[in-house]
């Protein structure tokens, strides 16, 4: 089942075809909501961001895709938890998402990637938060810049600016092999 045809049959009250939409897209909003910053938080923020998703069916755009409209949701909902605690939280990223093919019998190799990757991330973590969410959803969510836009609710020109911005400071952190 598709999800235009998953949500037309969830408007019509069939909760199974809204089950399909949480299974294909719970693992995408789990990611993105602890890389946004929900940290051990994700689950609660992905619950209610299909809770609330689910209750405004109803008004989303049928000629749009669902996946960067949820991701806005999830988003929205990451903001509010993160604003609530009153700090950053802190970044968790799923290190699976980023780990590098290794020989298993090169140990050395696997020493200097998990050394890259763990700058990697300690870098991202301290960019600027616009920056870091650009980031985030362009490279480790692989967003499009339209994507990226509509989940962030910016302007396709400031996640362009923003997303180049944190890759110049992840350049000059981590250096150039992020290039």
């Amino acid at each position: 089942m598709n999800d235009d045809e998953a949500i037309a049959r969830s408007l019509d009250g069939d909760l199974a075809a809204y089950e399909v939409l949480v299974a294909r897209y719970s693992t995408l909003a789990h990611r993105t909501a602890a890389m946004l910053g929900a940290g051990d938080e994700a689950e609660d923020v992905v619950q209610e961001a299909f809770v609330k998703a689910f209750r405004h069916l109803a008004t989303f755009r049928r000629e749009a895709p669902f996946r960067p409209w949820l991701l806005r949701i999830v988003a929205n909902e990451t903001h509010n938890l993160t604003r609530s605690r009153g700090r950053r939280g802190d970044l968790v990223l799923r290190l699976s998402a980023t780990a590098d093919p290794l020989a298993p019998d090169d140990p050395e190799g696997a020493a200097v990637a998990t050394d890259r990757r763990s700058r990697l991330l300690s870098a991202v973590r301290g960019l600027p938060e616009r920056e870091r969410q650009a980031v985030v959803c362009r490279y480790f969510l692989q967003l499009s810049e339209a994507e990226t836009a509509q989940v962030l609710d910016w302007p396709v020109g400031t996640v362009k600016s923003s997303t180049h911005r944190g890759l110049a400071r992840l350049r000059e952190e981590v250096g150039n092999e992020l290039a």
